[in-house]
């Protein structure tokens, strides 16, 4: 019997485009509006305190659909859900946590997150 073998399309996991030649901020923002909800306000306050807090921060969208902001590497993603939005720090375990804001994804050695 004969083994079937599928070729993929290498994919790079950022995006300077999205469909219809949007930029990542532009589907940032559909995101927002599309959520219409506190969610939206939610991840609209915390891109808001990420680009005062690092003004030269990339905006990027990976994933299908998540918003990633970059500066010499990958510093946290906003993920929403039903209950919740989940702004994970990807080297958040390396970081200092003397007020405990970290809440989430506490198990592992690399990332850690706050639920909102």
């Amino acid at each position: 019997m004969k083994k079937a073998t599928a070729t993929m399309k290498k994919r790079t996991s950022g995006s300077k485009e999205g469909p219809g030649g949007d930029s990542p901020s532009q589907l940032i923002d559909a995101r927002i509006q599309e959520l219409g909800d506190w969610r939206g306000e939610m991840l609209a306050r915390i891109r808001m305190l990420i680009r005062q807090a690092a003004p030269e921060v990339v905006e990027e969208w990976k994933w299908r659909g998540v918003p990633v902001w970059s500066q010499a590497g990958m510093i946290c993603t906003g993920e929403t859900y039903r209950n919740v939005v989940k702004m994970t720090f990807a080297k958040g375990a390396s970081l200092e946590d003397p007020s405990g804001l970290f809440n989430s994804s506490l198990e592992g050695s690399t990332r850690r997150a706050i639920d909102f």
